[in-house]
């Protein structure tokens, strides 16, 4: 959505458990949803843990992936609160997944051109980041902090990169709000 700015902080989150969740998944779960890696190629070098996925605009099918089952006691109340604090109540969580950049790994600058992303709120949780990680959103680098939620403005140029020994995760989210007329 393009919000006003590039970056809305929305403050610290209690994670804790989200992290612990996501950090304790084997490289099966992590490879059980190839779509955006096979789809996107400026996600080629990332894997993905998907809860909720969406297909279609305006008519949308919004479906579980695989790792509905295992994040979706920790995420759930997680995205439900954040939506209580700063959204709209009454809109729709369409996409919802754990997403690994792994070291030494780019996403390379682009837009989410996708016409659900310019009605819905994109937000960043980090699950792990290191000094080496780099995220841009028009030519400007920002650095995310574990515990707290971001929203990005994803109708601007944004990239990402690892440049360090360790892997990045990042939960993200997209809540499309109800319609107002």
């Amino acid at each position: 959505m393009d919000i006003e700015g590039s970056l809305r902080e929305l403050g610290p989150v209690d994670c804790a458990g989200l992290i612990e969740a996501v950090l304790s998944q084997d490289e099966e779960a992590w490879k059980a949803n190839q779509y955006r890696q096979n789809a996107y190629e400026v996600h080629t070098n990332t894997e993905s843990l998907v809860m909720v996925f969406c297909d279609g605009w305006p008519e949308m099918k919004v479906t579980k992936e695989p790792a509905w089952d295992i994040l979706k006691e920790t995420a759930v109340p997680l995205m439900r609160q954040i939506i209580k604090d700063f959204y709209p109540a009454g809109g729709t969580v369409i996409r919802a997944m754990a997403a690994k950049l792994k070291a030494g790994g780019v996403i390379s600058p682009h837009r989410d051109t996708h016409q659900s992303f310019t009605h819905s709120h994109r937000i960043h949780i980090p699950i792990t980041t290191n000094p080496g990680v780099r995220f841009m959103i028009n030519g400007r680098p920002h650095r995310f902090k574990v515990g707290e939620a971001y929203e990005i403005n994803n109708q601007r140029n944004h990239s990402v990169m690892n440049s360090g020994t360790e892997d990045r995760i990042t939960f993200i989210f997209d809540y499309l709000p109800p319609k107002t007329s």
